[in-house]
């Protein structure tokens, strides 16, 4: 079911110990082995109860973790609420309490950095994001020092390492997939990645000698940051797609 998109695995589990799932026409089992030319079948009750999950998109600011809290550390979740939802937001759904319930960052976003978080009840759209599979491409930007160089750092820093920033370096022990890496200015880099390893900007930057001193994530896959502001949260758009 996952596989085919239908649902995540845990709402499989879910809806198969609920009996809203059925094979070839009979209750499913848990733990049941299921051939490719099988015909699922999916009960309304968990159609409707997917519906009513939420995707949010939030401006993050510094400070706060994008997961789990941390060394007393604040999750970004917590900035999800009816005080802090902007005035903007063009969806007409209506916050409620129900919808923290299961709210999970798709990908990390460190305590350091700022800019799109997206959170969601919605498994289908966490394993776009974030499964191994994905290729939805992210994109940032990067504010760098070289050295003692914080004016201009375009200007010095060498052509050969900007290639290596694209394709050539690796992180714990593993080859790292090409990345769009550009100048947006002198003193600014735009990055787009397909893959979001561990403060994975920050360590490509230091292996060529850059340190990172302002990183904002502001598009993934079709959704963009826009005019939200930090701190703020709007819902994703019915007609908004990764």
């Amino acid at each position: 079911m996952a596989e085919l998109g239908l649902c995540s695995r845990r709402e499989a589990d879910a809806w198969v110990e609920r009996g809203w799932v059925r094979v070839d026409g009979q209750v499913a089992q848990m733990g049941q082995q299921v051939g490719p030319q099988a015909r699922i079948e999916i009960d309304r009750a968990a159609q409707g109860q997917q519906r009513e999950q939420v995707t949010i998109v939030l401006h993050k600011p510094m400070g706060y973790v994008s997961g789990q809290a941390e060394d007393g550390h604040t999750p970004a979740v917590t900035l999800i609420g009816p005080r802090s939802h902007w005035a903007g937001d063009a969806s007409r759904t209506r916050f409620s309490p129900a919808q923290l319930r299961g709210l999970a960052p798709c990908g990390r976003l460190d305590i350091d950095s700022v800019g799109l978080l997206v959170l969601t009840q919605d498994g289908r759209v966490a394993r776009q994001l974030i499964g191994e599979d994905s290729t939805i491409d992210k994109e940032y930007l990067v504010r760098v020092h070289y050295g003692d160089v914080a004016q201009d750092v375009r200007a010095a820093f060498p052509p050969d390492q900007l290639a290596l920033l694209r394709h050539g370096l690796s992180l714990d022990g593993k080859p790292l997939k090409p990345a769009q890496v550009d100048w947006q200015n002198p003193e600014q880099l735009r990055f787009v990645l397909t893959e979001g390893k561990k403060r994975q900007i920050r360590r490509m930057c230091e292996q060529v000698g850059l340190k990172v001193v302002g990183l904002k994530r502001i598009r993934i896959g079709r959704v963009v940051l826009g005019q939200l502001p930090v701190g703020q949260w709007r819902y994703l758009g019915a007609d908004e797609r990764f």
